[in-house]
């Protein structure tokens, strides 16, 4: 699967793709940055009101981003569908996450499923799923 960069200014491309957060029958479009250095998936907390989910009935855990402020999230298991494939993984909701507009995808829920290749040159990110990969 291939995806083009999204373009946010003349000069700043971003390995944003869409995909889809599945709960219970329940499909809801996002987008994802997608992240080598997140260590795990995390989209806006919004999202699970949409999606039928208590968000804090989850698992809590804390993130530290750039800033080292740390921030409360919960994890919730749910499906991602990308370029029409579904996928089960974990996630963590954080609240502040709707604020840059995407979520991020990282190492477990993502990387763990794609051999990701990067190609800023041609504007272009490329997704294998590793189960596909003899």
């Amino acid at each position: 699967m291939k995806f083009n960069y999204k373009s946010y200014a003349p000069t700043i491309l971003r390995p944003v793709i869409p995909i889809e957060i599945i709960h219970k029958k329940i499909k809801v479009p996002y987008e994802v940055l997608v992240d080598s250095g997140a260590d795990i998936c995390i989209f806006d907390a919004q999202i699970v009101e949409i999606l039928g989910i208590n968000l804090k009935i989850g698992k809590e855990q804390k993130v530290a981003g750039l800033t080292g402020v740390s921030e409360v999230y919960y994890l919730h298991p749910v499906t991602i569908a990308v370029g029409g494939r579904e996928y089960k993984i974990e996630v963590g909701f954080l609240s502040s996450m709707g604020k840059f507009g995407y979520g991020v995808v990282g190492q477990k829920g993502f990387f763990d499923i794609f051999i990701v290749t990067f190609d800023l040159v041609k504007e272009e990110l490329e997704l294998k799923t590793r189960s596909l990969i003899l």
